[in-house]
């Protein structure tokens, strides 16, 4: 446990990770199995439902499936990879292969790589070099993409665009062996894509692009200044007070300096464990807080939260 925290919250969150939900983890068993149920009866029965209802209820639950891989992704429900693996490999928001986003987020909880451009895979910010080297148009794009209208216009086309050539690339590379993942997913999202084609009210080519991406563009709205650079790493993480359907959707993930810096503790106890020491908590990232999705919309629709180009990379 964190060295950081007082002996009163150490035993707080010690005790926490004692209790039934801790020891079964059956809040988030009950989230899988509600979300499976959920998105097979919008597939299997959606014709009943319609194309703008399946639509309007699909794009909310792949979102949550995000949130869910996430979730998978740091050992929960069960302390075994492979498992958590089986029960969230199956790409229902299309673009990004479990081992990558499982193998890149983890390298991005390196606290102390965190926002670093080169070293952290989840920095939103590029290095002074490549910022000098590129041409007006793409810094134009950085700064439109550091707004929240641009992010959410732009991020997930950017995101997918990147992934894949970049991926195209290390297929490539010496020594990387990736082929059999990708085979895999591609196989896998044949065979999504081909039960929503063949039960659903909506086409393989409408859950592409009228679910997938905006789903993705939504739980970019959770990354959009989730981070900042500073000389203290724990002054990079913020701590969004979202309370809201944002909040649920993301899992808590929104008071993101406790996930960090308890990443073993299940999304169900992170407000109790913020909201306890709320003001230790604020303390610890500087005062690094937002109050709502609401206020950052407010504050950063159009205009860039901050500048594409990290302060201290070369």
């Amino acid at each position: 446990m964190p060295n950081y925290l007082d002996e009163a919250h150490r035993a707080e969150v010690g005790k926490l990770t004692m209790t039934l939900a801790s020891q079964t983890e059956w809040p988030t068993w009950l989230l899988l199995v509600g979300f499976y149920m959920a998105w097979a009866g919008i597939i299997f029965y959606g014709q009943a439902l319609g194309e703008v209802f399946t639509l309007v209820l699909l794009i909310p639950l792949v979102v949550l499936w995000l949130s869910i891989q996430h979730e998978l992704i740091h050992g929960h429900p069960t302390r075994w990879p492979a498992v958590n693996k089986a029960l969230g490999f199956l790409p229902f928001a299309v673009w990004y292969p479990y081992d990558i986003y499982r193998d890149t987020h983890l390298a991005h909880h390196d606290d102390a790589m965190l926002t670093v451009p080169g070293h952290d895979p989840e920095s939103r910010y590029v290095t002074r070099a490549a910022w000098s080297q590129s041409p007006g148009y793409v810094r134009a794009l950085l700064w439109v993409n550091k707004t929240v209208g641009g992010r959410l216009l732009m991020g997930a086309p950017f995101a997918v665009i990147s992934l894949l050539s970049s991926e195209v690339r290390s297929l490539f590379s010496p020594g990387r062996s990736a082929g059999r993942m990708w085979v895999v997913h591609v196989l896998s999202v044949v065979m999504v894509l081909s039960w929503v084609e063949r039960y659903s009210a909506i086409s393989a080519v409408q859950y592409l692009f009228l679910v997938s991406l905006p789903a993705l563009s939504i739980s970019m709205i959770r990354s959009f200044y989730e981070h900042r650079p500073s000389a203290l790493p724990e002054h990079r993480t913020v701590i969004n007070e979202s309370s809201g359907p944002l909040s649920w959707l993301f899992l808590n993930l929104n008071l993101h300096l406790v996930h960090h810096d308890l990443p073993g503790l299940p999304w169900f106890y992170l407000p109790r464990v913020y909201w306890a020491r709320r003001s230790q908590w604020i303390a610890r990232n500087n005062g690094y807080v937002i109050h709502g999705y609401f206020q950052l919309l407010h504050r950063h629709l159009v205009n860039p939260v901050d500048c594409p180009r990290h302060p201290a990379s070369h």
